[in-house]
């Protein structure tokens, strides 16, 4: 395919990405949502399960799921099982939650439970 512009070949091995930093760039706002929520005092606006629990499945920081509330609410993405989807493909959102992703039923049930601390962010 000469005179056109080629991607690499997909049997390739590589160790995409080499960081994730290299692939968000320092004016994409997920840095100004992580920065945003970092600041925050989830305690006292009232979220729960900010102390882990000492038995049981460790779950998923408060922030890392408001992080991800918020993304999915600037960039239109409302449904639970769209931000899951987002979480496992988007570059910017595995930026923000450092690779986790939270199924859909937990983003869900983050909502339903801090509903009133979210208001109050």
């Amino acid at each position: 395919m000469r005179r056109f512009v080629e991607g690499v070949d997909r049997n390739q091995s590589t160790l995409f990405p080499e960081s994730l930093e290299d692939w968000v760039h320092q004016d994409n706002p997920v840095r100004v949502i992580d920065a945003f929520v970092e600041e925050l005092d989830l305690a006292a606006l009232g979220f729960g399960g900010v102390d882990p629990a000492a038995t049981g499945r460790p779950s998923y920081h408060p922030a890392v799921l408001l992080k991800l509330y918020v993304y999915g609410y600037l960039n239109r993405v409302q449904s639970s099982r769209r931000i899951e989807r987002e979480a496992g493909c988007n570059v910017e959102v595995m930026w923000l939650t450092g690779r986790l992703v939270p199924d859909h039923k937990t983003i869900a049930d983050s909502r339903r439970d801090n509903g009133a601390a979210i208001r109050k962010v």
